[in-house]
């Protein structure tokens, strides 16, 4: 009798981790758990996260620094990156590439040693940065230039110029249908390019989605995740273009995340929260968070492993009183103050 309970409690148990492990189950929020200073001078943009060798890549000014996770210190900087957006990472081949706006360049990088290997000159104003590991292939996107540049990652040749529609944002890649996906951002639309051919397979309108910039994926069920200026992020299905589900978000969104394990989606915002959504079904996510953090930290980096969030941020100045008609002022930052934010789960 004694076993019979024992087997049916079991049984219970595995019932019900089953059903915590579903959609339906409420998400663990997350909480501020400590900062790494940094400091210099600058502003900043992307953060990368390479989860396997414990670093982040945080672009700031005309440099990458790079944070080792274990300590949580500043164990180097990229050097020379003028006008730095974003740092994408190629594990498989020890390699890092930048785009810098301000001279129309990315920069191969030796992750090793941190040491430029040489420039590859791409179109105007690159912003966003992608590795294809399927092709072995960089793609920048270009701002003014509306287009992506495409080279090969270990010789920096350049193979492709993919003309855009607009001005491009930021993109992602998904190797089960081996297309790059990327916003259009004044465009309102999401294009999906052929990673073979280099050319723009489908043009897909993001409504009620306005301005997109920050964009995830989840790979495993085809869902983009974008973040919008209207206060939307969008999830849409990556094969069909449908947009499947919204959910407002905070005001100044400029990057999103995805954890394929917890089915949480995230959109950091520069009013000072990042939105957090359960994707519930295939076809609906739910806001389970709305975490403060600070104003202007609108970048972010998931860690997949230890499921943490990092998001840059600054101290700034109090604006002077404006003068009537005059335009709109940004606050200076602190000298010094640039730092990263570390966010974790919590019950």
């Amino acid at each position: 009798m004694k076993t019979n309970i024992v087997t049916r409690l079991a049984k219970f148990g595995f019932i019900l981790l089953a059903f915590c492990g579903a959609a339906e189950c409420p998400a663990a929020h997350y909480h501020f758990v400590r900062e790494i200073p940094v400091g210099g001078e600058g502003g900043w943009d992307y953060l990368s996260i390479d989860s396997a060798a414990h670093r982040l890549y945080v672009t700031h000014a005309t440099k990458i620094i790079v944070i080792d996770l274990t300590k949580d210190v500043v164990a180097g900087e990229i050097a020379d990156t003028q006008g730095v957006h974003g740092f994408a990472i190629a594990a498989d081949l020890g390699r890092g590439f930048s785009s810098n706006g301000k001279e129309s360049t990315a920069s191969i990088v030796d992750l090793k040693t941190l040491q430029t290997i040489s420039k590859v000159k791409t179109g105007e104003n690159p912003d966003a940065i992608l590795y294809n590991p399927a092709q072995q292939e960089v793609y920048t996107f270009n701002g003014r230039g509306k287009s992506a540049t495409v080279f090969e990652a270990k010789t920096g040749n350049v193979i492709a110029t993919v003309p855009l529609p607009g001005k491009p944002e930021f993109a992602t890649f998904d190797p089960k249908t081996g297309r790059v996906y990327c916003n259009i951002e004044d465009k309102n639309e999401v294009v999906a390019i052929d990673a073979k051919t280099h050319q723009v397979a489908d043009t897909w309108p993001l409504a009620p989605g306005e301005e997109p910039s920050g964009m995830a994926i989840d790979t495993e069920h085809h869902r983009l995740f974008i973040g919008c200026s209207n206060k939307l992020m969008v999830m849409m299905d990556d094969k069909t273009g449908k947009v499947l589900s919204t959910v407002p978000i905070g005001g100044g969104v400029d990057a999103n995340a995805f954890d394929a394990q917890r089915q949480l989606a995230f959109a950091s915002c520069g009013e000072g929260v990042v939105t957090i959504a359960k994707v519930e079904t295939p076809e609906k996510m739910t806001v389970v968070q709305t975490l403060s953090t600070e104003r202007g930290s609108r970048t972010m980096a998931l860690d997949p492993t230890t499921h943490n969030i990092y998001l840059a941020a600054a101290k700034f100045e109090p604006l002077p009183t404006p003068s009537p008609g005059a335009p709109r002022q940004r606050p200076n930052m602190v000298p010094g103050s640039f730092k990263v934010l570390v966010y974790a789960e919590g019950k």
